[in-house]
């Protein structure tokens, strides 16, 4: 080989990434080509912000809230956005936590304070995390056995009577030590005076077990997502004792969660899948499509349950399965005028109080600064300006739960050290 030969060969950059920038744009030319007119309109301009990674492997665990992932793959709102979405069906949060950590999933349908454990490595090996958005708000439940329900148990209140006056070892089930169920079922349970590392016994179950192992008596209660409450009042082994919204109305549950590795290495694809997610939760969020979506999801490939077990209680009609029944206006959410998918900081910030208040963290950390890293609000607000999506006023917000307690993100270190039960 010459010099000019070896020359032409290393200074040739300008041709090659012509070329390059070709092919990528006739594949996505060929990849809108397939998507229909009436989709394609707002769609990405496929020049310099055309996603640097196109098909992404996203992983959800069989719940009702899973729609959103499983809406934008399979009604093509991923192709709009130049992605093509694979949803990937998991068997628990320890196996979604492995596969983010390790990058078999680009992506997941994932419990908000999962990733924060895994941020901290107080739930798994330590790794920079990202929040994307927030997937929905509500639709979790603790379910309580017939077998409680038959000493008088209806609530926190007579469950908290029956633990003092019949001492056992009471065992309840939730989905991942730093994930939200068990800090749902944590806060529900401290809230009527019972102490849920003291008084009873903890264990993990992944959601689509639950049922089956209170069938089998493994356990006196269980919190997780829907449809799983329901469909244990459908096989007549438990009842509803509180929704999730009852213990904290429009609650951050699942998050669009990846690394923070992905999101530095695939900008552009990270904004494009929040925009697919928001445009999905948009159309799940239309009371009308809400009975094909839980069609779809109730396949065996996804959700793998009856459809009337997702869809009463995603329409917002609850049956608390010992008698009381409502239209529950603070139901599952996915979109609600865009106030669902903004990662509000004080709700990053609250599963870190949480954790540290049961003893999950040994010492305060920075809440603010771990929240600012985590919660990429500057990704999430991109994709809004490409849905139109609204954005609301400030990073964080204030509820009173169902303690009376409110949680503003204020003062973090007062907040988990003020609960009266704690490690």
């Amino acid at each position: 080989m010459t010099d000019s030969q070896d020359k032409s060969r290393i200074q040739d950059p300008s041709k090659r990434d012509f070329i390059k920038q070709g092919a990528r744009l006739s594949a996505a030319a060929a990849l809108m080509a397939l998507v229909p007119p009436g989709v394609r309109s707002g769609a990405w301009a496929a020049g310099s912000d055309a996603p640097e990674k196109a098909a992404l492997k996203i992983g959800f665990i069989p719940l009702t809230d899973c729609a959103s992932v499983v809406v934008a793959a399979v009604k093509g709102f991923d192709k709009k956005y130049g992605l093509t979405i694979t949803p990937s069906k998991e068997a628990s949060w320890a196996a979604v936590r492995d596969k983010l950590v390790n990058g078999e999933l680009d992506a997941a349908h994932v419990l908000y304070g999962l990733i924060y454990g895994v941020q901290l490595g107080i739930g798994g090996p330590k790794k920079d995390m990202a929040v994307l958005a927030t997937i929905n708000n509500n639709g979790q439940a603790i379910t309580l056995s017939n077998q409680l329900r038959a000493k008088g148990v209806s609530g926190g209140a007579s469950l908290a009577k029956l633990v003092k006056a019949e001492p056992r070892e009471y065992t309840f089930a939730q989905t991942f030590p730093t994930g939200t169920h068990a800090m749902w079922l944590y806060y529900w349970l401290a809230a009527y005076g019972i102490d849920p590392f003291r008084d009873v016994k903890n264990i993990v179950v992944p959601p689509p077990q639950m049922v089956a192992n209170m069938r089998v008596g493994n356990m006196d209660g269980f919190c997780v997502g829907e449809p799983w409450g329901a469909r244990a009042i459908r096989d007549r082994i438990g009842f509803t004792a509180v929704t999730t919204q009852e213990i904290w109305k429009d609650h951050p549950e699942k998050v669009l969660g990846t690394t923070a590795e992905f999101v530095e290495r695939y900008p552009n694809t990270a904004r494009a899948m929040v925009a697919a997610i928001l445009d999905a939760s948009k159309y799940i969020d239309d009371l009308k499509n809400r009975a094909e979506v839980a069609k779809l999801i109730a396949a065996k490939s996804y959700v793998n349950t009856d459809v009337a077990s997702i869809e009463g209680r995603m329409r917002g009609q609850y049956d608390n399965g010992i008698g009381r029944k409502w239209v529950d206006a603070n139901s599952m959410k996915f979109f609600a005028g865009g106030q669902v998918g903004f990662p509000y900081l004080s709700d990053g910030m609250w599963f870190l109080t949480q954790h540290k208040r049961w003893g999950l963290l040994k010492t305060h950390p920075d809440y603010l600064a771990v929240a600012r890293t985590v919660n990429r609000i500057d990704v999430y607000k991109d994709a809004a300006a490409l849905t139109k999506t609204p954005l609301p006023s400030s990073d964080m917000r204030a509820s009173k739960l169902i303690d009376g307690v409110v949680w503003d993100g204020s003062n973090p270190q007062a907040y988990a050290d003020g609960f009266r039960i704690k490690a």
